[in-house]
């Protein structure tokens, strides 16, 4: 059996909600030393050390001088796709980037009588670097990660998007990547990957410029690359392993359900995948379909290792035990599969993105649907988001007295200035209010 169902008050499915409550966890030291010397290495040689770890992981005959995809490379993408793939990345395109345009944040002012003026201005920040996972060595090109990740600072406004992924053996990047990075106006794409790429981005190179904005998945060195340069930059999170939970009621369909956990479970051999359900019957009929469906998979043994390790179906006593169980585990990706799953939507409170009624497979929102799919994973929805055009923005305050505004407001300034015993604070608004 891959997976042992247990009932939310039983002694083991007590002990699954904890360790679903206390999933989050942080690089191990080992990672964390290895990726700070990396790190050290490349702010110290620059394109020297990338170009030496490129060449002992990735593609042994790279040159500096291939480092950066030439624009002949960029030109011949074009020759080496074909028709349907391009006409469904228009497809994707368009979907993203209307999605996200919404998302667009505006300048504003408040006004006031005496001659103040306070607001908020709006400012993309100038240069964001897109990591692209190599996808087994360039074979699975993430061409939903350019997507994803490109299209929001595009509307952002920043002015320089660097693209960075790693290079197959012969040194050459997918086709398929490089096109769908033009065709969002993406060019400058470099030849790094891992946590050499992530400190090439931070601290810059002779060849890879510095950026302020790192986003985009990876594996463990990627994570803790990015944790590690986060002081010095904005990332976009600190992202676990791929995560789903299903909520199912009586209305459920088994294969469906089996099917969206299979969808995650190959990913990888960490990824989540959760059921929660008030159905025992259900909660049987999921196992069969596990068992039919993953003799059809490219990635069967992937999935079936994480279904073994940490695949979860709980059955709850009823749907208010569930909802419950889902705000408190606060998954990445949260599918309602129930009769009224809009009647249950205003009782969700954390989820990365959430996935209404039985014909909404979390696929969708990984490729076409709009919405990102650069999700908090590890509980982490609870406070943080999917990485958006916000992301790529910062906020200036602006603030501007008249003379009579700081007549009225000077006494208050220098009252509050004198308690915290700073009176050459209270000093500059006193210089001001002087008879000249």
């Amino acid at each position: 059996m891959l997976i042992q169902p247990f009932t939310t008050k039983s002694p083991e499915g007590e002990k699954c909600l904890k360790a679903l409550l206390s999933r989050f966890q942080p690089a191990g030291n080992n990672c964390r030393d290895l990726v700070a010397d990396i790190i050290d290495q490349v702010k110290t040689r620059g394109d020297e050390a990338v170009l030496e770890y490129t060449r002992k992981f990735d593609a042994p005959d790279l040159s500096i001088e291939s480092l950066q995809v030439s624009t002949a490379e960029l030109k011949e993408s074009y020759e080496l796709v074909d028709d349907d793939f391009l006409a469904t990345l228009a497809k994707a395109i368009e979907r993203i980037q209307v999605f996200h345009e919404r998302e667009m944040e505006d300048s504003w002012m408040q006004t006031r009588e005496n001659g103040t003026i306070v607001g908020r201005l709006v400012r993309p920040v100038d240069a964001a670097g897109l990591y692209v996972p190599g996808g087994q060595g360039g074979s699975t090109p993430l061409v939903s990660s350019v997507l994803m990740n490109g299209i929001p600072a595009g509307i952002a406004g920043v002015a320089q998007r660097v693209m960075l992924t790693p290079p197959n053996k012969e040194g050459t990047v997918s086709p398929h990547l490089l096109v769908a990075a033009q065709e969002i106006g993406i060019v400058d794409i470099f030849k790094a990957g891992s946590a050499w790429g992530i400190a090439a981005l931070a601290h810059g190179t002779k060849t890879i410029p510095a950026v302020d904005v790192i986003v985009g998945p990876g594996n463990q060195f990627v994570t803790e690359a990015k944790s590690q340069v986060s002081g010095m930059l904005r990332i976009d999170m600190i992202a676990g392993p791929s995560e789903v939970l299903i909520v199912a009621d009586e209305s459920a369909t088994a294969a469906y359900v089996a099917a969206d956990m299979l969808a995650q479970a190959e990913h990888d051999p960490m990824a989540l995948a959760v059921v929660v359900t008030t159905e025992e019957q259900l909660a049987r009929d999921i196992l069969v379909e596990l068992d039919r469906q993953l003799t059809n998979l490219s990635r069967a043994e992937i999935a079936t290792k994480s279904l073994q390790d940490r695949g979860v179906i709980l059955i709850a006593e009823d749907m208010e035990e569930a909802v419950s169980i889902a705000n408190d585990v606060a998954i990445e990706h949260l599918q309602l599969m129930v009769n009224e799953p809009w009647g249950m939507l205003p009782r969700i409170r954390h989820a990365g993105a959430i996935f209404l009624g039985h014909h909404t497979p979390e696929a969708a929102g990984d490729y076409i649907a709009g919405p990102n799919h650069v999700l908090p994973t590890m509980g982490t929805a609870r406070y943080s988001s999917a990485l958006g055009v916000e992301t790529f923005l910062k906020k200036s305050s602006i603030i501007s007295y008249s003379k009579q505004a700081l007549q009225e407001d000077g006494d208050d300034i220098r009252l509050l200035a004198g308690l915290e015993g700073l009176t050459a604070h209270a000093n500059s608004v006193t210089e001001r209010l002087k008879d000249r």
